[in-house]
């Protein structure tokens, strides 16, 4: 049997987009083992693939003596591939660990974060990455060299606990549009007052609402139509996010983690795009609405400073009309 250990701690989006390497590891190795080191509170997401055969929990505040610990653990299991899909400081100590010598297993792959064509983009906006960079392509093109190249993607086997799907079943109905309106930085999302003259759009739809706790504009989202609009911002577990995502009509994000997880169980979208770099989705049932501004893409994650007279132009010169349309035209 051969064994396979993918490192990917964080974050929401990037493990989701990492996920669509899982089935081309089982393409190219009919008897595997996949284990998967990631955070804590990232569990719930992997959870729901059951071609992971063990999920490893990092817990942060352990620090680096649990790292050790781990590491100490991950290298009974005498893992024949390693794949280092995160490349930071947690990495490379286990891959130090884990793989002293090279050219002997365990054999080792990194996802590079190609630091040069992020300094030249950042700083002085010269553009040397693919135009769209789509993460789950990256994630995948260091697996060539193992013969990894064929990654399936009609997967849809994913596993929610009964009690979820108990609660949550029947709650997205045929006239509902599921809304991404949060990201963790602001610049990236999509303005408010856009949310509302959308939703003001589609007199004929209800509309949920999916975002964390500290999200509290969300409740003016919903002020637009409360008699048609669930927010179920800081209501829903992680895993019970994903689980609605699945089973939504359409889904209208930006650059975040349930936009690429629509992408992943292939559930019509509508992405936002705008001052992020590495955030455009891969597969077909996700349509980009996008404007071409010279100064984008900005941003690694939405921090920093737009440097347009229009603060976000790029977003909100995405009309909410022209979304309106389009979440019709896909409905």
């Amino acid at each position: 049997m051969t064994k396979f250990l993918i490192i990917r701690f964080s974050s929401i989006g990037d493990i989701i987009q990492c996920m669509g390497i899982v089935g081309g590891i089982r393409e190219r190795f009919k008897d595997v083992e996949i284990h998967w080191i990631t955070r804590k509170d990232m569990v719930g997401t992997l959870s729901m693939d059951n071609r992971i055969d063990k999920i490893w929990a990092f817990d942060k505040n352990a620090g680096l003596s649990g790292l050790l610990k781990m590491a100490a653990d991950l290298r009974k299991e005498h893992f024949d591939y390693i794949y280092d899909a995160h490349s930071n400081i947690r990495s490379n100590i286990l891959k130090l660990i884990l793989s002293p010598l090279p050219f002997m297993k365990p054999y080792v792959a990194l996802r590079s974060k190609e630091r040069g064509k992020r300094f030249l983009l950042f700083n002085f906006g010269i553009n040397r990455f693919d135009k769209p960079f789509r993460g789950v392509v990256s994630f995948r093109k260091p697996l060539k060299k193992w013969g990894i190249t064929s990654f399936p993607d009609d997967y849809n086997d994913w596993q929610f606990p009964s009690e979820i799907i108990s609660k949550y079943e029947d709650f997205v109905t045929k006239d509902t549009v599921t809304l991404v309106p949060s990201a963790n930085w602001e610049m990236k999302r999509w303005p408010v007052g856009h949310w509302q003259a959308l939703i003001s759009l589609l007199p004929n739809y209800k509309f949920i609402i999916l975002a964390g706790p500290s999200d509290t504009f969300c409740e003016e989202i919903r002020s637009a139509a409360p008699e048609r609009v669930v927010n179920l911002a800081g209501r829903t577990s992680l895993m019970e996010s994903c689980y609605l995502v699945s089973r939504s009509n359409i889904v209208v994000s930006a650059d975040t983690g349930f936009m690429h997880a629509a992408d992943l169980f292939r559930v019509p979208a509508l992405a936002l795009m705008g001052p992020t770099a590495f955030g455009f989705p891969t597969g077909p049932t996700v349509e980009i609405l996008e404007r071409d501004l010279p100064c984008r893409p900005c941003t690694k994650d939405g921090r920093g400073k737009c440097k347009q007279a229009v603060y976000q132009k790029c977003m909100v010169d995405i009309t909410p009309k022209e979304v309106a349309q389009r979440v019709m035209s896909m409905l």
